[in-house]
């Protein structure tokens, strides 16, 4: 629905506002920077009782939320308008851009259907076998320094897999949108869990889950219930603010919107790669942002190297990078961490998109200088696509992590020397790691900027088919 026949419809609509020149940085740079603008932009925001964050107040017995909410990291405000309120934001010089904001929700998995926790045994999942990040392991790259956001229904701080500090920060956002105080890491479901393992999670009794076990999470609880895009603007400007350099998106809303384009740009512009899964509805289906051309959009295959068959792909009217996803990852049959210190086997592109989270933190330990869109760019060029997996499908293929290291740095991929015990380097810290603890081809995607609309010309160059 438009904003104006949400307007006409229910009298308030909310909506997100991008400002024009708001500088990367965090409160104090943008607070620096926009201070009148805010102040003037006031004035088109108005509190009702009838809007969404009000009703939610009123629900659970909280304070009524004010007019709108500034998000500095993201240069983004999220408020609600009436009719005079919008179009005053359409024609002030100080707004890039006013879009409704649609209610995200999260890509529920596909379930076996003998549901339970499973028994892993010693070694890698199938998935980091196939992505070949061992290569990367045994030359020293297991993704120590690098911060990863993970956008989800939270994680089970509890569980072995996140040991050796996994988690560097965890924050909740209530139904409303506001950050809860000192929050307990957990999870509300168990979907979050079995993301974050596979991104952070350390070995257990020698079973190899995570693909980056050296990198650190930064986990945001932001779905689901409540006024959604509220709680996920918050959780990716949390995430901004602790430094992150990926951030593995799970989410999403059904079909085309170029609601998030802003969103997504912002992320880009402070030179965080958004990693986004398409969606789990099949053929001619995608979510966004998962089908934005600014994102690293992934599907999902199988052991046997297909594409599952409820991952999601479409051609989206524009006239470069058409095709979604850009590429797949292993996501049927993924066992990872489940809440209560178990392990279970869950599918979806929600399974697939942590893989390549993991990916991108390996390759940029092994390059810290790099950009969002030489890591992305690496990714991309790395993908093979074996016959079993038609391109209308699977787009470029299955990633290749050794391919992708000598495609962003050639001389880190070079095979590592043994030592004089006939070692590899990285052999005693992977068996000290696993011991068990305690109870777009081309020039790369869109560069930062106002984002174009869905059928515009963009800059990411054009990729392999």
């Amino acid at each position: 629905m438009s904003v104006e026949a949400t307007l006409e419809q229910f009298g308030v609509a909310e909506v997100i506002v991008s400002l024009q020149a708001v500088p990367p940085g965090g409160m104090e740079g943008l607070a620096a920077a926009t201070e009148v603008k805010q102040r003037n932009l006031a004035q088109y925001f108005t509190t009702s009782d009838r809007a969404t964050r009000s009703l939610l107040a009123a629900s659970s017995n909280k304070p009524a939320p004010g007019p709108y909410r500034v998000y500095e990291h993201l240069g983004l405000v999220l408020g609600t308008v009436n009719k005079s309120g919008w179009s005053g934001l359409k024609a002030d010089p100080q707004v890039a851009d006013v879009e409704e904001a649609p209610q995200f929700s999260l890509i529920h998995p596909i379930r076996p259907l003998a549901a339970g926790a499973v028994s892993p045994t010693p070694g890698p999942t199938w998935g980091l076998s196939k992505l070949r990040v061992a290569e990367l392991w045994s030359r020293g790259f297991r993704g120590q320094g690098v911060r990863i956001g993970h956008i989800d229904t939270g994680v089970d701080g509890k569980h072995p897999a996140f040991r050796q500090k996994a988690i560097g920060g965890f924050a909740e956002f209530d139904m409303i949108g506001n950050e809860v105080a000192k929050p307990k890491v957990t999870d509300s479901g168990d979907h979050g869990t079995h993301t974050a393992a596979t991104i952070v999670g350390r070995p257990v009794n020698g079973f190899e889950f995570g693909v980056a076990p050296a990198a650190t999470l930064y986990s945001a609880k932001v779905i689901e219930g409540g006024n959604v895009v509220a709680r996920v603007l918050g959780g990716l400007n949390w995430c901004l603010g602790q430094q992150v350099k990926i951030i593995s998106i799970s989410l999403g809303l059904r079909g085309y919107t170029p609601s998030f384009l802003n969103l997504i740009q912002a992320l880009r512009a402070r030179g965080v790669l958004p990693v986004v899964a398409v969606g789990n509805e099949g053929v001619d289906t995608s979510r966004s942002p998962g089908n934005y051309d600014n994102v690293l959009s992934v599907g999902a295959s199988d052991r046997q190297n297909k594409v599952a068959t409820y991952s999601s792909s479409q051609s989206i009217q524009r006239p470069q990078d058409p095709l979604v996803p850009d590429l797949v990852g292993p996501g049927s049959d993924v066992i990872s961490a489940q809440p209560g210190k178990g392990y279970q086997l869950l599918s979806g592109t929600s399974m697939a998109t942590p893989h390549i989270a993991g990916l991108a933190a390996l390759l940029w330990q092994a390059a810290p200088t790099a950009t969002h869109a030489d890591v992305e760019r690496a990714i991309l060029q790395s993908c093979k696509r074996p016959p079993s997996m038609p391109q209308g499908r699977a787009n470029r293929g299955f990633p290749d992590a050794l391919e992708a290291l000598k495609i962003l740095n050639p001389s880190a991929a070079a095979k590592p020397k043994p030592s004089a015990s006939g070692k590899k380097p990285a052999a005693a810290a992977k068996k000290k790691a696993a011991q068990p603890g305690p109870a777009k081809k081309g020039t790369g995607k869109k560069a930062a900027g106002k984002p174009k609309a869905a059928a515009k010309k963009t800059t990411k160059g054009a990729k392999k088919g």
